[in-house]
């Protein structure tokens, strides 16, 4: 489906539920949050599902549009998920339009606008409201932002490209709170974060001469800490600041068994293969996956994959 054709579609129908992934990031909350309003300055009734895992830091932003017990929609569409094993918990039904820039994307909707170009789907989203409403109002363009900056990790990571700065400079002229939202989501911490960030630091691992850095993030560690699901924003970046290495993996065990997995790459790894051999996906430089097994036992997992990787790479 085209820009066009979704604001087509968003035009001629009512009565929207707009869902962002489990474990929701900046980049599905802040891209839904901006559809719903640009919706609702259409005349239309939109409203988000109430993701329970919406964490403290976003709910200011989100609290206006989460849907009542009493809402009941008549159309569906998906922000930033890119299959239905990240649909929010409790969501079953049918997904009409998935809006989403994830290459790995499996097409579980009825109709699909992707663009896999795209560092953010807040990038995708702009574009969609520009051609639903015509343009963007300043809380639109703030929720964007929000999106935009935190998926790059604030213009970042290589994954950033022109069209990611062109749209930065319209959020900007649109009045996007560009200075307050960096400092709220980039340098404001809790003393449990940096604690926690402590541990991370002194407790990386590294593998393959150094070429792969593993942080393990235990919930004995979290406990200690005092961290909230709040404070734990971007954790899987923070491995990815040793120098010399070219995969960076973040396992998160979480308290049913299980750990959720975070690959990051450079140019020469493409850690999505090596998620899909675990069920997961994502982007070519930064995906994901959840493994049924402790932190020390997923480890022995992964490793054999990305060494092969790497050696493949190094052969050429």
């Amino acid at each position: 489906m085209t820009l066009s054709d979704a604001a087509r579609w968003l035009r001629e129908h009512d009565g929207y539920l707009l869902l962002t992934h489990t474990r929701p990031d900046g980049d599905t909350l802040g891209s839904a949050g901006a559809l719903c309003h640009a919706l609702r300055r259409a005349g239309k009734q939109a409203y988000l599902y109430p993701n329970p895992e919406i964490t403290e830091k976003f709910i200011p932003f989100l609290a206006p549009y989460l849907a009542g017990k009493d809402f009941s929609p008549a159309h569906t569409v998906s922000v930033d998920i890119a299959s239905p094993n990240l649909f929010p918990a409790g969501f079953q039904g049918n997904v009409e339009l998935a809006v989403d820039h994830h290459p790995s994307n499996t097409g579980f909707a009825d109709s699909t606008l992707l663009d896999a170009s795209r560092a953010a789907c807040g990038e995708i989203v702009l574009k969609l409201i520009e051609s639903l409403c015509g343009g963007i109002d300043k809380t639109e363009a703030d929720l964007l932002y929000i999106a935009v900056s935190t998926d790059t990790g604030c213009f970042q990571y290589a994954n950033v490209n022109e069209n990611t700065y062109l749209t930065a400079a319209a959020l900007a002229r649109a009045g996007a709170d560009t200075a307050g939202l960096s400092r709220l989501f980039f340098r404001t911490f809790s003393r449990a974060r940096l604690a926690l960030e402590g541990a991370v630091y002194s407790g990386l691992r590294t593998f393959h001469d150094g070429q792969i850095v593993v942080n393990i993030v235990t919930l004995d560690m979290v406990r200690r800490a005092g961290v909230t699901e709040n404070d734990m924003d971007d954790i899987a970046s923070l491995a990815g600041k040793l120098a010399g290495h070219q995969v960076s993996v973040t396992i998160r065990e979480n308290d049913n068994g299980t750990c959720r997995v975070s690959l990051r790459s450079g140019q020469r790894v493409n850690v999505s293969e090596i998620a899909k051999q675990f069920g997961g996906g994502g982007h070519a430089m930064a995906s994901g996956c959840t493994i049924k097994a402790d932190p020390e036992t997923a480890l022995r997992l992964l490793l054999p994959p990305i060494e092969a990787a790497l050696n493949a790479r190094e052969a050429l």
